[in-house]
């Protein structure tokens, strides 16, 4: 059993930064490939960044250049740092591993979400 605990969502204005931080407990390991997806109301959930145990990030064209996704192994936690934020990054931001070491598949485990609202 993995547990995905997110924090650090709140609102923010345009032009703001927010830092989301997950913590995993239980049955991982640093072999895991880690990322974060987002769902706004009324659309699908849909794929932010994700990076592998080797460090190598991807990200979702909407967001390339703007958030960064980086990981401390030792400590089991991802973080994603999003910057230059806009209204359309609204939405509850989901916190996902893995079952490989790279992230080319589904993901089979999910944190429980932390809203991102960004408006003025």
């Amino acid at each position: 059993q993995v547990q995905l605990v997110e924090s650090g969502g709140g609102l923010v204005q345009p032009g703001g930064s927010l830092r989301l931080s997950c913590v995993a407990s239980g049955s991982i390991c640093s072999r895991n490939a880690m990322g974060w997806f987002r769902q706004a109301p009324g659309k699908e959930r849909e794929f932010v960044a994700a990076i592998s145990s080797g460090g190598s990030p991807y990200y979702a064209d909407s967001v390339n250049g703007r958030f960064t996704i980086s990981r401390d192994k030792p400590e089991n936690t991802l973080y994603l740092q999003m910057n230059s934020l806009k209204p359309e990054d609204t939405a509850m931001y989901y916190c996902a591993a893995y079952p490989a070491s790279s992230p080319t598949i589904i993901p089979s485990s999910w944190g429980q979400g932390t809203q991102v609202t960004v408006s003025s």
